[in-house]
């Protein structure tokens, strides 16, 4: 199980997977979670049951199982009434798999549940922690996620409308099949506009939602502390944050309330969040000795705000209190030539891209991620070719443009 949550967050599902088939055969698995807003399926196995496997299928399959339970039964995936097999976490993360053999008995129900319950709580856990890469990962999914469904959208929304126009025409015979015509072609319509509200329902956060899940992610941090804390929320009708800026400010305040509490004397924090329509603006700001370590801060804060594409500005007087503003745009920026591109690699070649935007050579990352020197070569090949790059350094650019770069493993005295 450590093998299972220690490695890269996309790739969690094939090692889970992995660790499942001696004790459970299956064909294919699906990870379902709310948490991962740019991939809430993280999938392995049979590619013609996981590549075609719906959200509302998923949905359907969830709401056969109480929370906390395990489901043996049929269900719709991929288009196909199958036995599966599924468990709901009480984080209500979804766990489903199709078992090898229809015939095959239900693994021990008490057995799973644990399992997935520790995977569960690690992509939890590093989903909150909101790392460069994680974020880098989340919003290149997200822009490309939300480029498809606005090109969808508007060629099934003309072609509908076009089918519409053609069957309330009055030159048409066969009344009865026109008004059949018009109503199949009128609920796909509503269909296909509330796609993309359920789309934004699970990669999005209304910004009063988001602080107020900050609000009890501080109260732990904050129980032991003789602190009063005043919260300044954003608007109500302000715009609504992608899940990757929700989580990644939300880490961000985490981490400056936490520097503020480590000076000798703390007494009132204020924290403020507001939006100006483009970005979303943080402030923190404490009456106390302004004893805050600045630099070590905003090396903690760079990373995130790296990847974003934000601002950081920390102010500390002494005597005076201490002040940290954020500023993190809701848009990703227009892609740059090869960014397009990112969306195209899969995980364990974001991992390599990440080591060459740093400048490590081939060894150093085959240490690094534990594999052979020729598989890396294997790996940098297939970078520059889906980034269309003509050398390593270009591809080390694009990453380090994006935000993807890795971080020196500190190395033993």
């Amino acid at each position: 199980m450590r093998a299972v949550i220690a490695g890269p967050l996309p790739e969690i599902a094939h090692r889970f997977s992995k660790f499942l088939q001696n004790t459970t055969p299956h064909q294919a698995l699906v990870i379902f979670t709310r948490e991962c807003t740019g991939r809430p399926r993280k999938v392995a196995g049979s590619p013609r049951i996981v590549e075609r496997v719906t959200l509302d299928e998923l949905d359907a399959v969830k709401q056969s199982v109480t929370i906390g339970g395990v489901f043996d039964g049929d269900a719709v995936i991929a288009g196909i009434r199958r036995k599966v097999w599924a468990v709901r976490d009480n984080s209500d993360s979804l766990l489903v798999l199709v078992p090898r053999n229809s015939e095959h008995d239900t693994p021990k129900p008490a057995r799973l549940s644990a399992m997935f319950g520790i995977v569960a709580t690690s992509i939890q856990q590093q989903v909150a922690q909101a790392s460069p890469d994680y974020l880098a990962e989340s919003r290149a999914a997200s822009s490309e996620r939300a480029r498809t469904i606005t090109e969808l959208t508007e060629l099934h929304e003309a072609t509908l409308a076009s089918i519409l126009g053609t069957l309330r025409s009055n030159d048409l015979d066969d009344r009865r099949s026109r008004i059949t015509a018009s109503e199949t072609a009128s609920a796909a319509l509503i269909a296909l506009r509330s796609a993309g509200t359920a789309d934004r329902a699970l990669s999005e956060e209304a910004v009063t939602t988001a602080f107020a899940r900050l609000q009890g992610e501080l109260r732990p941090l904050l129980r032991h502390q003789d602190v009063t804390v005043d919260y300044v929320e954003p608007p109500a009708d302000g715009r609504a944050l992608p899940g990757e800026i929700a989580h990644a400010a939300r880490a961000m305040v985490r981490a400056i309330v936490l520097a503020f509490a480590d000076q000798t004397v703390l007494t009132r924090l204020r924290i403020a969040w507001d939006c100006d329509g483009s970005n979303v603006l943080i402030e923190v700001r404490d009456q106390g000795a302004g004893k805050i370590d600045r630099h070590a801060l905003t090396r903690q804060l760079s990373g995130r705000m790296s990847t974003l594409r934000g601002h950081i500005d920390v102010e500390s007087i002494d005597g005076w209190g201490s002040r940290v503003a954020l500023t993190i745009p809701l848009d990703p920026p227009a892609a740059r030539p090869g960014e397009q591109l990112l969306s195209t690699l899969n995980p364990r070649e974001l991992e390599v891209l990440a080591h060459l935007a740093v400048g490590k050579r081939n060894k150093a990352i085959a240490a690094e991620l534990g594999i052979s020197e020729s598989t890396i070569k294997f790996h940098v090949a297939a970078v520059l070719k889906k980034l269309a790059v003509a050398n390593r350094g270009e591809a080390g650019a694009i990453g380090i443009q994006a935000g993807i770069m890795a971080h020196e493993t500190p190395r033993p005295a």
